[in-house]
């Protein structure tokens, strides 16, 4: 390892154990790979693409003392509003498709009595109508 290698590990390991400890210099304090890219003055691609080993060890921390890394709260987040949406919109199919068999089945009685109308007033045109004087 050279030696600007081992300087970002040892900035990333401190940094990670001030996020933990609740003590962030130069971040905001969140659990997060880019607080933790703040906090050890190391650029975020270099910890997620070089270090990732440290990155992985600081969600295993982080999940070990019970806590759970901001990206994967936010993602959850997302996920159950999403699926609260899907649910909804599913309601609303399962509304829409009953409506339309509702009114599927109207058509079909509407279109019945029309028949029907139209049979009586043939009958009753072909019926011989005689003025009265």
């Amino acid at each position: 390892m050279t030696s600007e290698h081992t300087n970002e590990r040892d900035a990333i390991k401190a940094a990670a154990s001030r996020l933990l400890a609740g003590a962030p210099l130069r971040s905001n304090g969140a659990l997060t790979v880019v607080s933790l890219a703040q906090e050890s003055g190391v650029k975020r691609h270099v910890l997620t693409h070089r270090h990732t080993d440290l990155k992985d060890l600081f969600y295993a921390q982080v999940r070990a003392q019970g806590q759970v890394p901001d990206s994967e709260r936010k993602l959850r987040e997302q996920l159950d509003t999403t699926n609260r949406r899907l649910a909804e919109a599913n309601e609303h199919i399962r509304t829409l498709q009953n409506d339309n068999a509702m009114l599927a089945r109207i058509v079909n009685v509407l279109a019945t009595e029309n028949t029907q109308f139209r049979d009586q007033l043939q009958t009753a045109s072909s019926a011989v109508i005689r003025p009265l004087h």
